[in-house]
């Protein structure tokens, strides 16, 4: 039994991006590129997404052409390749605040959102420090902040302390603190609705980029493989890799069910394919009696 369908829809890309960027300590190893994506969870009733994708105007546009991204498209476009709309959007997890994540949050009217209580409150804290810390602030759109505080105001914000079991049926909320991000969040489905599951996805976010973050050579340790962090972190690498491990460990440690939304190598590992707009598709997996939409 699967109760929801999972599919990660990529909505942009960087085609040359550092590779130190995505896997701590890879200087002078090239280029990858890294998709940028979101995820759409749909099933028992709902749709919901990890993520939104940025805002491409004004200083959202600004970072995305900083970064070197490429192809943007909107949410109305991304989801139509799913047969939806922004507007069928209910539910929407933020995994933290970056500004390829938070963006989008006006495209989604009849969404209630929800963040770790540290991301957010966390980054009005850095918006206040002095120029000379703006370091802190690289990968944020100050507007994006502001626009969550307006979702709050609406009553559409829910701030997360923590862990959150059953936020929808089956799915759960954790906070990877000081990592990534203040408040980075990753989501667990159980999509077989149990509490002691044999059927578990982990969407990282961005507390994992790529596959080798999980599996990486470990040979100059004397390992055969070892987890390595991204190469970003305003926290520490430490709580990187301790998040890494409850997320492999919840998943029985199959790396194959831990999904990294920046990687490229999705379409090697799942059924994907490429749109009319040059994106991808990647099906991670069906609920029950769902058609595939990319076969």
């Amino acid at each position: 039994m699967a109760d929801y369908s999972i599919h990660v829809l990529e909505y942009s890309y960087v085609p040359k991006y550092h590779k130190s960027g995505v896997l701590y300590g890879a200087h002078n190893q090239g280029y990858v590129k890294l998709p940028y994506c979101y995820v759409l969870i749909k099933g028992r009733g709902h749709v919901a997404l990890v993520d939104v994708g940025y805002n491409h105007k004004d200083y959202g546009k600004h970072l995305a052409d900083k970064f070197g991204v490429e192809n943007w498209r909107s949410p109305k476009v991304v989801l139509a390749e799913m047969g939806l709309t922004p507007e069928d959007v209910d539910t929407v997890f933020i995994s933290h605040a970056h500004f390829d994540h938070f963006g989008s949050v006006e495209d989604f009217p009849n969404a209630t959102f929800y963040i770790q209580r540290e991301e957010i409150e966390k980054w009005v804290w850095a918006m206040s420090l002095p120029d000379r810390l703006r370091w802190m602030m690289i990968a944020v759109d100050p507007s994006d902040i502001l626009r969550g505080v307006g979702l709050a105001a609406e009553g559409r914000l829910r701030t997360v302390d923590g862990s959150l079991e059953d936020v929808l049926p089956g799915i759960d909320l954790h906070l990877a603190k000081d990592s990534h991000t203040f408040g980075s969040m990753w989501v667990t489905v159980r999509n077989d609705g149990k509490a002691t599951s044999e059927d578990v996805w982990v969407l990282a976010g961005d507390l994992v980029y790529q596959f080798t973050n999980l599996k990486n050579d470990g040979s100059v340790v004397g390992v055969d493989t070892m987890y390595t962090p991204v190469g970003l972190a305003l926290g520490s690498q430490m709580n990187l890799l301790l998040a890494t491990e409850e997320m492999m460990k919840q998943v029985g440690y199959d790396d194959r069910r831990v999904i990294p939304i920046h990687e490229e190598g999705l379409a090697d590992r799942f059924p994907s394919r490429i749109t009319g707009e040059k994106l991808r598709i990647s099906e991670i997996c069906l609920a029950d009696g769902s058609a595939s939409v990319v076969a």
